[in-house]
């Protein structure tokens, strides 16, 4: 599965490739988000680009903007070569460095014990089939189980680490993908603690579920947590006017570099959870993209552009220009980072506000 065929989610794809990149790649990893997102692909590739032998690193030609080695423009900054023999074990879901992990239960073939060592085959058949949307009711469906519910057993968490403790064949990472993570029940999930807190070197494993309500606190606690927005969605849960105020008032704050008021502000931003702040980091960087686009556009470009200020909305755009937002989005990638690998949330954004406010007199 190459990025390039996994529908919108540009923004998150180009922060993943950019974590690969720079080698900082956490050992466990929870990709949450619903079925419709596409976060099962996401991880496949995922994967895929960090075992491709070729990866594709695209030209810069403006912020948000690529070209290919065939000229054509792109929203992708990077991807994997699909075609390399690693990509095409990937793409058939045969890689012998990847363990993958799914819900099952008993069926005609397997009359008790059932694990996702059974029905390997059967997974690659629904997924080539259903694709990255492919549910898990039409995967029991697939398996002729009518109402039946699948488990992830402590068979397959024996089997995990069975796996992880051989050396790879021929990537450099062994690596375990466990779909619909949620239905661990709580043996498997227990066993699997260790191994997700010490797992040997050079393993990757990523969890990938639509819901942690019923995942084990230590579980959740363990793995560093990817959240992928609803195709149609944004990455705001519903808190734009909310997130644009908060962008207003930062933006105006470092104008002028009051630090009174950005006191006061960056400690309403330490409050409020990590994940809505890196939600709104992610805000602030489509926000800088659309001024700019607007910015080189002559204020043509209007879409996602509503601030709720109108003052602000006329005005601020002009000064987001090539010189700074490259330099404005490695400082908020940097800050999204490092909230996900939990530092102070209050350092952190205070930081980040001195450099955005030295970068817009970059203008």
């Amino acid at each position: 599965m190459q990025f390039q065929n996994i529908k919108k989610q540009r923004v998150l794809i180009n922060r993943l490739t950019e974590i690969i990149d720079s080698g900082r790649i956490s050992h466990a990893q929870l990709f949450l988000g619903e079925t419709q997102s596409g976060a099962l692909s996401l991880a496949i590739a995922y994967m895929q680009y960090l075992c491709c032998q070729h990866r594709q690193h695209y030209r810069e030609i403006s912020p948000g903007q690529w070209t290919d080695e065939h000229g054509h423009t792109t929203d992708l900054r990077a991807d994997s070569c699909g075609v390399c023999p690693s990509c095409r074990k990937f793409e058939a879901l045969e890689h012998p460095d990847l363990h993958i992990i799914f819900p099952s239960t008993t069926t005609n073939s397997v009359k008790s014990n059932p694990s996702a060592e059974d029905y390997q085959e059967d997974f690659r058949q629904f997924m080539q089939k259903h694709g990255q949307y492919g549910t898990l009711n039409q995967w029991y469906d697939a398996l002729g189980v009518e109402n039946k519910q699948g488990l992830i057993r402590e068979r397959d968490a024996a089997n995990i680490i069975k796996y992880i403790n051989l050396r790879p064949y021929e990537a450099p990472y062994k690596m375990v993908l466990i779909w619909a993570a949620e239905k661990m029940n709580s043996t498997s999930a227990n066993t699997l603690l260790k191994t997700l807190e010490e797992p040997t070197g050079n393993t990757l494993i990523i969890l990938v579920c639509e819901s942690t309500e019923k995942m084990l606190s230590t579980i959740i606690s363990r793995v560093q947590q990817v959240n992928v927005p609803a195709i149609g969605e944004t990455s705001t849960d519903g808190r734009e006017t909310e997130f644009a105020r908060w962008f207003v008032d930062w933006m105006r704050m470092l104008f002028k570099l009051n630090m009174s008021k950005l006191s006061a502000w960056v400690d309403q931003i330490a409050k409020i959870g990590r994940e809505p702040q890196k939600q709104f980091l992610l805000y602030a960087m489509e926000a800088l993209r659309g001024c700019f686009l607007r910015n080189i556009t002559k204020g043509t470009y209007n879409q996602t552009l509503d601030f709720g200020d109108e003052k602000f909305n006329q005005s601020f755009y002009t000064v987001i220009t090539q010189n700074n937002i490259p330099l404005m989005n490695e400082a908020l990638n940097h800050t999204l980072m490092s909230i996900e690998r939990n530092a102070s949330p209050a350092l952190a954004f205070m930081a980040l506000s001195f450099k955005m406010s030295s970068y817009i007199s970059k203008k």
